[in-house]
């Protein structure tokens, strides 16, 4: 059975967010509104659920996961090392629509498809998806779509894709950005802008310095 919580009722909020916490603990999926799109969410460190997620959105794990978390600090239990180009683009742009591309800890058990050891990060400029993620961890967060379809702005268009293989929608509102996350990849010499979205290359050059931009 699917239920689409709308998360502007108090009540309603506290109701989805624990429904939202305890299906992710079961393995299954969540529908969850973030500032640039919606997103479709399974815990991290559930290899069965994210092999869920990939499986409804349609596709393989040549396309890894990306990460949400709920604060700057969970960062620091991730990664190996987080360079100081890294922290300070943490801290202009997070919360917020800016993905980093980082080296993961290796001690860390979790399979997000074929990531080379790398994971891509980002804090969400949501209150309803930030206190899931303070309820839940680190959750696993690709768009909520099939594959080859247009990101959901809304739950309702998330729920006309994914229908009941989602227990839990949170509507929290139309998402605010309506465009992907930026893109940056932390893992070479120099700070390689992948993919230009919700946060202009131009906002990236006056806190990182020199950049490397694909196209």
């Amino acid at each position: 059975m699917t239920t689409i919580y709308d998360c502007a009722d108090p009540a309603e909020r506290r109701e989805g967010l624990d429904a939202a916490a305890a299906a992710a603990r079961r393995s299954e999926l969540v529908v969850v509104p973030t500032d640039t799109v919606y997103g479709l969410g399974a815990d991290a460190f559930d290899s069965e659920a994210v092999n869920l997620l990939l499986a409804t959105k349609g596709r393989g794990p040549d396309m890894p996961v990306p990460v949400l978390i709920g604060s700057w600090s969970t960062v620091d239990g991730l990664v190996t090392d987080l360079s100081a180009v890294g922290r300070r683009l943490v801290e202009a742009f997070w919360p917020g629509g800016l993905s980093l591309v980082v080296e993961h800890a290796p001690s860390l058990r979790w399979n997000l498809g074929d990531t080379a050891g790398t994971v891509m990060l980002r804090m969400p400029l949501h209150p309803v998806t930030l206190d899931l993620l303070r309820m839940v961890g680190p959750m696993a967060v690709s768009s909520a779509n099939r594959s080859g379809s247009p990101a959901a702005q809304t739950a309702q268009e998330a729920h006309d894709q994914l229908g009941n293989d989602v227990p839990v929608y949170l509507d929290g509102g139309p998402a605010a950005q309506g465009v992907a996350s930026t893109i940056v990849d932390l893992t070479g010499a120099l700070p390689r802008v992948l993919r230009e979205g919700a946060v202009p290359l131009d906002a990236i050059r006056e806190v990182a310095g020199a950049v490397d931009a694909d196209g």
